[in-house]
């Protein structure tokens, strides 16, 4: 059985919110999902697709995939006994719990659940 059901979000560092605002809305037409500028990023829809582009301004952000599953403390678990060190304990988020990693080549990954939301189709 698969630990990773979907994608979720893909982060991406920027430096300037307003300018990212007009890039990804004026010229690659996208529509913003969600706009946490006080916190520090904006999320961008694409299609009609659950997963989301998210902008983050906030000091050492780096390029970012998270992915959905069941359970994050249950994912976490097995990964680590297959060897994965993460960069900390699963924590909570506004929709549930993560988790993040570095894979061999220094891309960072993390995992998510939606255990908070009860009526979220992931």
């Amino acid at each position: 059985m698969n630990i990773i059901t979907d994608y979720d979000n893909f982060f991406l560092p920027a430096n300037n919110l307003d300018m990212a605002k007009e890039f990804y809305i004026n010229k690659l037409g996208l529509e913003i999902k969600f706009d946490f500028a006080s916190k520090g990023m904006t999320a961008f829809r694409v299609g009609e697709n659950e997963s989301a582009i998210i902008v983050s301004n906030r000091q050492n952000a780096k390029p970012a995939i998270w992915f959905t599953v069941n359970n994050v403390r249950q994912a976490y678990e097995e990964l680590k006994q297959k060897g994965i060190d993460f960069l900390s304990e699963p924590f909570e988020i506004m929709t549930g719990l993560c988790v993040e990693f570095i894979d061999p080549f220094g891309n960072k990954l993390g995992l998510t659940d939606y255990s908070k939301m009860s009526n979220i189709n992931k």
